[in-house]
Parts: structure tokens; sequence; C-alpha cells
């Protein structure tokens, strides 16, 4: 497979009609970076814009957690999702809505991203696994009757999952100094570390633990990213260089995967880890990989992105999820190129970047199913990954929590 299953929300059919069946909507995934917004100069404010961005995952938290520990966020409200009853948090949303607090920080942020932080320390200390994992998803506003936390939704333990928590949880500790939230931490990081290395066909680390079966073996581009930037922020964190020794191991998978005559990233590697997945490229790791390295040699996989994955649907410009289907504007990944090229900063970057914001304030505007507050997921219904998944025209937290992120000017694969 060579890549994360169902991740950023995208639902698989077979997973979902199973969830379905159970009444509950579930499916898969995969300190603080300063700035400030600007003043669009699309007759839309921005830094309303991005207030109204932090408001909706304001009303999501509190809708379930009441300002206490006992509740994820909700990923998605709206449309389709919403009438399909998903009330799921994946791990992943709740992730990027604890870096986006810590993002801004004003003392309500901190306070959120400290509960939820606290959230995901309580579910990986009574995880039955034992082992420090986090799962892929929970159930938002439904807590178990025996310790009053989130009931699994999704009981997979993918890499990416684990990096973006433990991500999650040092911003947390860089905005709060609470030693639990790194102890927290580098329990993930040591879970990916015995449970996904491999120096098998690319070195680098595999796909995680599925909920049954026997554990991934293909490699995705997009894990290793996260992977790389998590161990290289807790080298950063502890002192401590074997995480810098085993972030090179994934950055090193990511120099293996680089195609310089397109240039852009692979998708990953198959089940030997080592045959080439080349087939559909996702955008993620086009931006991600500058977003989490910064390496210069890389960073045409920006304007490989900006070519190859361009979508325009219902007066919306941005990229697409992957070249498998260019027909709909994923919100997200727009958000993400935004974030990557304001990194970059090259001749035209920051133009382009403030296109795309203004592609993202309108949506959340006029979007299918707008509030005025949250960003949806896609421009339409209907988009489909390339992975045999699909993205709806739903308001989504995830998505909602990068366009803050890339208004401000913050890296979410950076510390400060």
């Amino acid at each position: 497979m060579g890549t994360a299953e169902d991740r950023h929300g995208a639902v698989s059919r077979r997973a979902f009609a199973a969830a379905l069946a159970a009444g509950t909507a579930t499916a898969m995934l995969g300190g603080c970076s300063p700035g400030a917004p600007g003043t669009g100069d699309d007759g839309v404010d921005e830094d309303e814009a991005v207030a109204r961005a932090y408001t909706f995952l304001d009303r999501r938290v509190d809708e379930a957690a009441g300002g206490t520990r006992q509740g994820l966020p909700r990923s998605y409200t709206g449309g389709w999702m919403e009438t399909h009853h998903s009330t799921v948090a994946f791990t992943y949303d709740v992730a990027l809505t604890v870096i986006a607090y810590c993002a801004r920080g004003a003392d309500a942020d901190l306070r959120r991203a400290d509960a939820l932080a606290g959230t995901l320390l309580a579910l990986q200390d009574g995880d039955p696994a034992g082992d420090g994992r986090i799962r892929q998803s929970y159930a938002s506003g439904r807590v178990t009757a025996a310790d009053g936390l989130p009931a699994v939704a999704a009981a997979d333990s993918f890499t990416g999952a684990q990096a973006w928590t433990g991500l999650a949880l040092l911003h947390a500790h860089r905005a709060t100094g609470r030693a639990a939230h790194r102890t927290g931490a580098l329990r993930l990081a040591g879970w990916i570390q015995d449970h996904t290395a491999s120096a098998t066909g690319t070195p680098g680390y595999t796909g995680g633990l599925p909920a049954s079966g026997p554990a991934l073996t293909w490699k995705s581009t997009e894990h290793n990213i996260d992977v790389a930037a998590f161990f290289g922020r807790l080298a950063d964190v502890t002192g401590d260089r074997a995480w810098a020794d085993r972030s090179a191991v994934a950055t090193g998978f990511l120099d293996a995967l680089w195609d310089a005559d397109g240039p852009a990233f692979w998708t990953g590697t198959g089940t030997d880890g080592a045959t080439v997945n080349r087939s559909p490229v996702p955008e993620d790791p086009q931006s991600w990989s500058f977003l989490a390295t910064g390496d210069a040699r890389h960073a045409g996989s920006l304007d490989w992105a900006l070519g190859h994955l361009a979508a325009r649907d219902g007066g919306f410009a941005g990229v697409s999820v992957s070249d498998a289907d260019t027909s709909k504007v994923w919100f997200e990944g727009t958000a993400h190129m935004a974030a990557a090229l304001r990194r970059r900063d090259g001749d035209g970057d920051r133009e382009e970047a403030d296109r795309l914001l203004a592609t993202l304030r309108e949506a959340q505007a006029h979007a299918p199913n707008a509030d005025g507050y949250g960003i949806v997921a896609a421009s339409s219904d209907g988009l489909r990954t390339g992975e045999g998944d699909t993205l709806y025209a739903s308001l989504h937290t995830g998505t909602t929590a990068w366009f803050a992120l890339a208004a401000r000017g913050a890296d979410p694969f950076l510390l400060d």
C-alpha cells in the first residue's frame, strides 16, 4: 500500500459501512511557531477570519468536553458526515487542534490545549495494550462507564497518528511546562521505535499496527515525514542524541523516495519495504516535507504540487488530495501549501500563499455547508483520494486548524 490508510478523515467505504451498522461513522487516519495574520486583499478581513476559525474550534472542544478533560472534539459537522452520524474524534485532528491553540497562545487557548493533551495522556495511560500507543479515533460525546474517558472508535495504531500526537504533546509541554506531556511524547516515540522501525528494504518506519491482523510492512513517505519531525523535536527537547539519529533514518527514507525529475516525492513502498509505490501521488508529502525539514534540495515539490494537483470547483481554486482526482479542492491540503510557501518564502511564494489563503477565507464564508466559522474538507462532496476513500463538504476541525496555522505563519512541525 505504501501510504497512510484513510488519513485526514477520508472515509473508507468498507470501514464506514461497518461503522454505520454500529451507529457511528468511524474511519482510520496519519512550543509553537509565532506569527500573526495579515490583511487579506480579497475584501475579507484575515484577522477576523482567523478569529472565527478559533471560535469554531472552541465550540467543538467545549461541546465535547465542557471545559474538562473527559471528551474530544468531533472532527466533522454538517453535510454528508453529519447525516451519516459521524461523531468521531480523529486523533490527528485533535493533535492539530492542540497545536493551533498553542500557536495563538491566549490563556483560554492554553487551557483548552492542556485539557485536550490531558485527555490524550489519560487515553494513553488507560489503553489496554499498556505499551504507550494511542488509537486512530475515539467517540466524541460518549465516554466509557469505567473511567469516563472517550471510547475507542477505531482501534488501529498507525504510525502517523502516533507521531502527530507526540508533536502535539511537545507543543503542549513547551506552552505549559508540564513534564507529563513530555513523558507522554517519549512513550509514543518509544512505541514507534519498538513497533515500526525497519531496516528491510529502504530503512525507515512502517505503517503501524491495525486493529487486527499482522503489522503493516509498507512504508509511507508521509509517515516518515511525521516521524522525522517528531523525533527531531524530541531530540531538541530532551537533548538525547539517539532521537536525532532516529530522525535521520526517517529523513534518509525521504531522500530515497525523492524523484528529482518530478521533482516530487513518491508515495512510499510496498509491503516489501523496497518497491516504490508511484500511484497515486499525494499532496501532503510534497508540502509537509518542506515544513518538516526546510531542505532546499526538495523545495521543488511545492511547485510540483501547485502544477500537478491544481484543482478548481465551485469558484474555488487550490490543490487536491492526489493526482488521482483533481476535480475538487481539498481545503486542508490548500492550507498545507499556503503554510509551506510562506516558509519557503521564495520569489512569488508570499503572493501564492496569500491567494490560497484567500480561497480558504472564501470557503469559510461560502462553501457548501459553511457556517462562517469552520472550513469544510472539500469544495463539494465526492472527492476521491485515490486510495478508495472519499472526502466531503463537511466542516472539519483539522482543515480549520490548518487554516489558522497557515494564516498565522506557524509551522506545526516546529516548536518555535
